[in-house]
């Protein structure tokens, strides 16, 4: 079996091996993609996207039945005009949290009401923006941050529809850096202080004890000086744990958390929040010895556990909301790449892989990208696989390290993978799972271009975001 045949559940669907052993999509094979579009090539399958994103929407809408769901799309995992417009389509709001992302989503034609603003240090322009446009939410992350949206709102003659982002003090997924809801991090406010965090009240069944101790929750703080605005409708809170998770238990403990908060507000101000979000971070797998969260279930525990919190808390459910980005994004992408020097080093004696075979030699596959185009794996060591892609090889698989370009050590977007011994200048490798993270965190660094993005489907192939060219770079050196 070639070494792509085994890792052909990693890529889009729309994707196969040709009778020439090559990788194609939809009929087109990557040696005709790279020559119409260019090396290195970042490939998006949008039949898959539309299908990924639909699912989402039909599966967290049929398990919270009876209950209203939004899902808004994480524009930060990648955003082009064209995937706004088909995320539209599914049924999806838009996640935004720069001017760049308002203004892509706006111009693709979305309207207000179907675009959300994150943002940690929103500028005055991004809020005017937000505000004039009649955004849905405009997510609060800070105590000061209502007094300014009020004003905005109040200059414009309108209202501003808010929600406030809640540090649960529920950690999930990998990197630190990717686990967003514990206290000491840029994001949110809390809803436990220092003092409270030593003793945590009891979440999983709420008395009447834990209500009290949430009476000085900082986060209640701030709902209550929102609702001294009048310029700002409180539509509800906010919880985001982090990143790559794999199962719904810490998304339920967050949910009763949140529910726990909302009754609080209730029971201190008579205020029923409308909505909570839940935020994103499902899993895929990026190795094939992976698994990505499975939605159906994992969304029908958390439903279950959302109601029966509820019920105990004796509040009517509200709207429950959800991020995806990465999970509908992240495996209809591949990044193709074009084999330059290759050398083998010898390794000191001792030296054992992954899996605790002795090795004495890695073979190094210089690429024509890198860490420019996938910073992920210098920045969070996150593993990607990759597989000879324009052949069949029956060449001995030797221990392999796919590095790229740039005058950086660490600038490795595979640290182990055992590929074909007779991998040579001008052959072609893939990485799958690129779609969420790669272009849209991509830089210039060593002046290096940004690749084409290309979208495939079953119309063929075009151009979604062009490749950035020398002229380019020279425009922007003012001399």
């Amino acid at each position: 079996m070639s070494d792509i045949s085994k890792s052909m559940a990693l890529f889009a669907k729309g994707s196969a091996i040709n009778s020439h052993g090559s990788l194609e999509f939809y009929g087109t094979s990557v040696q005709d993609l790279l020559e119409k579009y260019g090396s290195p090539l970042y490939v998006v399958d949008t039949d898959e996207v539309r299908e990924r994103a639909q699912y989402f929407v039909n599966t967290a809408t049929e398990a919270f039945h009876n209950t209203t769901v939004h899902v808004s799309y994480a524009g930060k995992a990648l955003l082009t005009k064209r995937l706004v417009r088909i995320m539209l389509e599914t049924g999806m709001h838009i996640d935004t949290c720069t001017m760049g992302e308002m203004r892509i989503a706006l111009a693709a034609g979305a309207p207000g009401r179907r675009l959300v603003l994150h943002g940690n240090n929103k500028s005055y322009e991004e809020l005017e923006l937000a505000i004039r446009e009649d955004f849905d939410k405009i997510v609060v992350d800070e105590p000061q941050e209502p007094a300014r949206i009020a004003a905005i709102a109040k200059r414009l003659g309108t209202r501003a529809r808010v929600m406030l982002r809640v540090s649960a003090g529920i950690h999930a997924g990998g990197h630190e850096f990717i686990s967003t809801a514990h206290e000491d991090q840029k994001f949110g406010v809390a809803l436990l202080s220092p003092t409270q965090n030593q003793t945590v009240p009891d979440f999983d069944n709420v008395s009447r004890e834990t209500l009290e101790v949430l009476r000085t929750s900082p986060a209640l703080r701030v709902l209550q000086e929102i609702l001294k605005y009048p310029e700002l409708e409180l539509v509800g809170i906010h919880s985001h744990i982090g990143s790559n998770i794999h199962d719904a238990d810490a998304f339920m403990q967050a949910a009763k958390r949140m529910m726990a908060l909302r009754k609080t507000l209730y029971c201190t101000d008579a205020y029923t929040l409308p909505e909570v979000d839940l935020g994103g971070g499902y899993s895929v797998a990026y190795l094939e010895d992976e698994d990505s969260m499975d939605i159906a279930l994992e969304l029908q525990k958390l439903a279950q556990s959302v109601k029966e919190t509820n019920a105990q808390l004796g509040m009517p459910m509200p709207v429950i909301s959800f991020e995806p980005g990465r999970w509908i994004i992240a495996p209809t992408g591949c990044t193709l790449y074009t084999v330059g020097t290759t050398k083998t080093v010898q390794l000191p004696d001792g030296t054992y892989d992954s899996k605790g075979n002795l090795i004495h030699q890695r073979r190094y596959i210089s690429v024509d990208g890198g860490m420019s185009d996938n910073i992920r794996p210098a920045l969070y060591g996150a593993e990607y696989t990759a597989v000879l892609a324009n052949r069949t090889s029956e060449s001995e698989p030797v221990l392999s390290r796919i590095v790229g370009m740039h005058c950086e050590s660490g600038d490795i977007l595979v640290h182990e993978r055992y590929l074909p011994q007779d991998i040579t200048r001008g052959d072609i490798l893939a990485i799958p799972l690129t779609g969420a993270y790669g272009r849209t965190m991509a830089s210039n660094y060593n002046q290096a271009l940004f690749p084409a993005v290309v979208a495939v489907s079953k119309q063929g192939s075009s151009v979604m975001l062009r490749r950035q060219t020398i002229e380019d770079l020279l425009e922007y050196d003012q001399d």
